[in-house]
C-alpha cells in the first residue's frame, strides 16, 4: 500500500508554502483626508480603475468616480489632458467630498502636464497623486525641463507620483542609443529584449532623477506597461529586482471581454504569486454601453481567488452538465451573486468580515450537499430527474429544506439572515 503522505520533504514544503512572500518595497501614502491609502511597504494590494468621462464634465466624472469608488477601486485615475479639464478637477474633488466620496483621484498626464500643473495650481492641489510618463514630455533639454517642472509641483503640493512608462511612447533617443550600444555587442540582444531592458532603464533612471530634484523616494511608485503577457512578467520580474519602489502591474492595452480577463489574470497572477505588485488595474477595453465597474470587479476577483484579499462573499456553483438540465441553480447563482456585491458599500462597514463569507448553489446531488457543507451557507437544488427539494445548510449542518416556486426568494432571505446574525459588531 502506497504512502500518501511519504513525500520528499521539500515537496511536502513546496505545496504547503503557496504564493511568495510580497517583496519589501517602500511605502507610499496615496491620501485624501483621512482616508490614506497605502501602497507597498508590506500593505494589502491596492486596486484600482480609470474614469472615461470627458474630465471637463465635472458632474458626470464625480458621477462614475463615486460609482467605481462604491464598487471597490481604492484610487481612481482621471485624464487631465487639456485647460477645461484641469479647470474642473478641483470642482470634481469638491463634489466628491459633498457626497463623502473619500477616494484619492489620480491624475493623467501626457505631453502638457508640466504646463496645466503650473497654471492650475487648484488642480494640483485636489489631486492625490500624479502619474506622469516621461515618454511624453518631448527630447533632450525640453524634455529634462518639462519633468523637472512636474516634479517641483509634486514637491511643492506634497504629492506622490506614479512614473509611468508605456512601450508605445518609450523614450526614442534612450531607444536609439541603446539599440546602437547593442549592435556593438559581440552577441547582440534581440529587439524585443533591447525595448524591455529600455522600459526598465527608462523607469528606473527617471526615478533616480526624481529623487535628485527633491521628490522622497517614498513618494514614488513605477510602472512599466506593455499589451503582451510575456512581455509583462519578463520586465516586471527584472524591475522589482533592481528597484525597491512600489510597482503598479497593469497590461496597457488588455483588450475586450474574455480576451482582456484572459490575459490580465494570465500575466498578474503570475507576478502577484512570485510576491511583485503594490497596486494593480485591469485596462478592460468596455463593450459599447458597458459598465466601467467591471475592471474593479475583475481586480478584486483576482486578488481574492488568489487568496491575497477579500472584497465580497465568494458564489461557488457547478458549471452545469446533463444533470442539470434546469436553469434554476444558474440562475440563483447569478442572483445571489449581484444581491451579495450591491449589498457590500453597506455590509463593508455594518458587518466586518462578511466580505470572507463563501456560498454554494449547487446544480445536482453528485457535488451539491459536500459543497454546500464546505461553504458558510450552500443550497443544492435538484437535477435532472432528483426529488424537487433543496436542503439548505449552514456551517456544515442541514437546517432547512427548500421546495415549490420561491426557493430563490426564500435562500437569499436565509443569507441576510445569516449575514446580519454572525458579523454584525
Amino acid at each position: 500500500m502506497i504512502d500518501l503522505f511519504d513525500f520528499a520533504s521539500s515537496e511536502r514544503d513546496a505545496l504547503a508554502v503557496g504564493a511568495t512572500p510580497r517583496k519589501l518595497t517602500r511605502r507610499v501614502d496615496v491620501s485624501w483626508g483621512d482616508n490614506h491609502v497605502l501602497v507597498g511597504g508590506g500593505a494589502p494590494v491596492v486596486v484600482q480603475s480609470m474614469t472615461n468621462t470627458d474630465t471637463a464634465n465635472a458632474i458626470e466624472t464625480a458621477i462614475q468616480v463615486k460609482e467605481l469608488a462604491l464598487a471597490g477601486s481604492e484610487m481612481v485615475r482621471i485624464t487631465v489632458n487639456t485647460p477645461a479639464a484641469a479647470q474642473e478637477v478641483a470642482a470634481i474633488r469638491e463634489q466628491l467630498d459633498r457626497m463623502n466620496v473619500d477616494v484619492p483621484l489620480v491624475g493623467d498626464f501626457h505631453y502638457n502636464g508640466h504646463k496645466l500643473l503650473t497654471d492650475y495650481p487648484e488642480c494640483a492641489q485636489a489631486l492625490s497623486k500624479y502619474r506622469i510618463n516621461p515618454g511624453n514630455m518631448g527630447g533632450g533639454k525640453r524634455r529634462d525641463d518639462n519633468f523637472a517642472q512636474m516634479i517641483e509641483v509634486a514637491c511643492k503640493h506634497n504629492k506622490p507620483v506614479r512614473i509611468g512608462v508605456n512601450w508605445g511612447s518609450l523614450d526614442h533617443e534612450l531607444m536609439a542609443k541603446m539599440m546602437d550600444q547593442n549592435a556593438q555587442r559581440s552577441r547582440p540582444w534581440e529587439a524585443q529584449a533591447v525595448m524591455r531592458e529600455a522600459l526598465v532603464v527608462s523607469a528606473i533612471s527617471n526615478a533616480q532623477r526624481a529623487e535628485q530634484l527633491g521628490l522622497p523616494a517614498d513618494a514614488i511608485i513605477l510602472s512599466c506597461k506593455v499589451s503582451h503577457v510575456q512581455d509583462l512578467i519578463t520586465v516586471y520580474q527584472d524591475l522589482s529586482a533592481r528597484c525597491d519602489y512600489p510597482l503598479h502591474l497593469g497590461l496597457t492595452e488588455a483588450g475586450m471581454g474574455s480576451k482582456g480577463i484572459v490575459a490580465s489574470t494570465a500575466a498578474l497572477s503570475v507576478l502577484l504569486q512570485q510576491g511583485i505588485g503594490d497596486t494593480i488595474r485591469i485596462s478592460l477595453t468596455p463593450e459599447p454601453g458597458g459598465d466601467r465597474r467591471q475592471e474593479v470587479v475583475v481586480a478584486q476577483e483576482i486578488l481574492q481567488t488568489m487568496g491575497l484579499r477579500a472584497f465580497t462573499p465568494m458564489v461557488v456553483a457547478c458549471p452545469g452538465c446533463g444533470r442539470t438540465s434546469s436553469t434554476v441553480f444558474q440562475e440563483l447563482a447569478n442572483d445571489i451573486q449581484g444581491f451579495l456585491r450591491e449589498q457590500m458599500p453597506l455590509w463593508r462597514h455594518e458587518y466586518p468580515g462578511v466580505e470572507t463569507m463563501n456560498v454554494a448553489v449547487m446544480g445536482c446531488v453528485v457535488n451539491g450537499p459536500g459543497e454546500s457543507r464546505h461553504a458558510d451557507i450552500g443550497i443544492s437544488l435538484p437535477g435532472t430527474g432528483e426529488t424537487p427539494a433543496a436542503p439548505v445548510y449552514v456551517d456544515g449542518e442541514r437546517v432547512i429544506t427548500l421546495k415549490g416556486d420561491t426557493i430563490a426568494q426564500e435562500f437569499q432571505q436565509i443569507v441576510l439572515d445569516y449575514v446580519q446574525k454572525r458579523y454584525a459588531p
